[in-house]
């Protein structure tokens, strides 16, 4: 397999870490927008030290707070135009994942003086490809999406209930400042849905990839399995900073390109069912991640077993008969949902109150957003409608 691999950002890693912001910042440029969610990061002092480091770095400050969990297109207008009507030349987006989705597309949409919406991949024939944005800075406050290293992002348009994403080279943040201290008073749910979040970006590329990538997989499977122990212990103690610190650079390596790398993953099907689903019901990200996915591995492990088997035996302790052992895959995936319950995910539709009402409609929708030249859902195996329907439903 031939593959590039390519990643900018600087990452700066270390408890405490947050004290060098302004002096990062400064580099970049002198009138920072910071781009925050719900409030937390103003509750436990963390908005406070961020601009505090940045004024004594000479860094002017201005804010757009309010980004909702799942971001919407509304939110990333309204920022873009904070950041121009302020002069901004630098967006530092200090929360969790949603926060630094939102503040990717704003960068870029702050030089665009169409729609936003035009960037987000949703089905249309020529979406707008950015060739440039402001120059971002990502301080997560949550170990989960993996954003503060990428060059994604995913954004609602509440309105059409489309979830969608952008995907370019343009918005890979200049710096990506991991502090694990502030983590630290993430609550139990959030911990453990950042838990599930940053396995489903393995397991989406691990099951989905070439074969014959022993040095990737054993990236992926030290991942999960690093995720796995450390992500209890966070959740059973929000002060360990020991566990938050593997967990925070587990979220970090399982999308930042990197465990992938010369594997590719197609499509990642569980994601664009669950953004559906969330586009609909506006339910948390990594809820619909921990409900969809076993219920997908059922469905793909009776068609393409091996790799099952091998996370069943490499991640689980399972013994298979022989490489195809669809028995032993399926009992891993089993221990995979007994872990995620464990943890307090759902792993049911009917626990985040959706019934089968609209089974076909998000089936038919997924496929409208992206599809392959045969018009189903990129994945091993590719996916009908039926298909994704038949997962639904597994999933009630």
């Amino acid at each position: 397999m031939q593959f590039e691999y390519f990643n900018p950002t600087q990452l700066v890693f270390g408890a405490g870490s947050l004290v060098r912001l302004g002096k990062l910042a400064q580099q970049y440029g002198q009138r920072a927008l910071i781009v925050t969610g719900g409030g937390s990061v103003k509750r436990n002092g963390t908005f406070d030290r961020a601009v505090k480091s940045l004024t004594d770095a000479g860094v002017a400050v201005f804010e757009c707070d309010g980004v909702e969990p799942n971001p919407r297109i509304t939110s990333v207008k309204r920022g873009a135009d904070l950041a121009r009507a302020h002069q901004c030349d630098l967006i530092i987006a200090l929360g969790g994942g949603s926060t630094m989705d939102a503040a990717k597309v704003m960068a870029a949409a702050a030089l665009y003086e169409g729609d936003p919406w035009d960037m987000i991949i949703h089905g249309q024939p020529d979406p707008y490809v950015p060739t440039q944005a402001l120059p971002l800075i990502t301080v997560p406050t949550l170990a989960a999406t993996g954003s503060e290293m990428n060059c994604g992002a995913v954004i609602s348009n509440e309105d059409t209930k489309e979830k969608s994403f952008i995907h370019n080279a343009c918005l890979f943040p200049k710096v990506a400042l991991l502090d694990p201290e502030l983590t630290l008073s993430v609550p139990k749910d959030q911990t453990a849905y950042g838990v599930c979040d940053l396995i489903t970006h393995i397991t989406e590329s691990y099951l989905n990839g070439a074969t014959n990538t022993p040095i990737q997989d054993r990236f992926a499977e030290s991942v999960i399995l690093t995720a796995m122990e450390y992500g209890v212990k966070a959740i059973a103690d929000g002060s360990d900073l020991e566990a938050r610190s593997q967990v925070q650079w587990a979220a970090t390596l399982a999308l930042n390109g990197w465990v992938n790398s010369g594997s590719g993953g197609a499509g990642f099907p569980v994601h664009m069912i669950e953004h559906t689903i969330s586009a609909y019901h506006d339910i948390t990200h990594a809820v619909g991640l921990a409900i969809v996915n076993p219920a997908w591995m059922r469905f793909a492990t009776r068609q393409n077993p091996r790799k099952f088997v091998q996370f069943a035996e490499r991640i689980f302790g399972l013994t298979a008969k022989n490489p195809d052992d669809v028995d032993c895959a399926l009992a891993g995936i089993d221990r995979f949902e007994a872990f995620l319950k464990s943890i307090g995910c759902p792993t049911r539709l009917s626990e985040v109150g959706i019934n089968d009402g609209l089974l076909e409609t998000y089936a038919k929708e997924t496929l409208r957003i992206i599809h392959d030249e045969n018009g189903n859902l990129p994945a091993k195996p590719a996916m009908t409608e039926a298909d994704i329907i038949a997962v639904l439903r597994a999933a009630l």
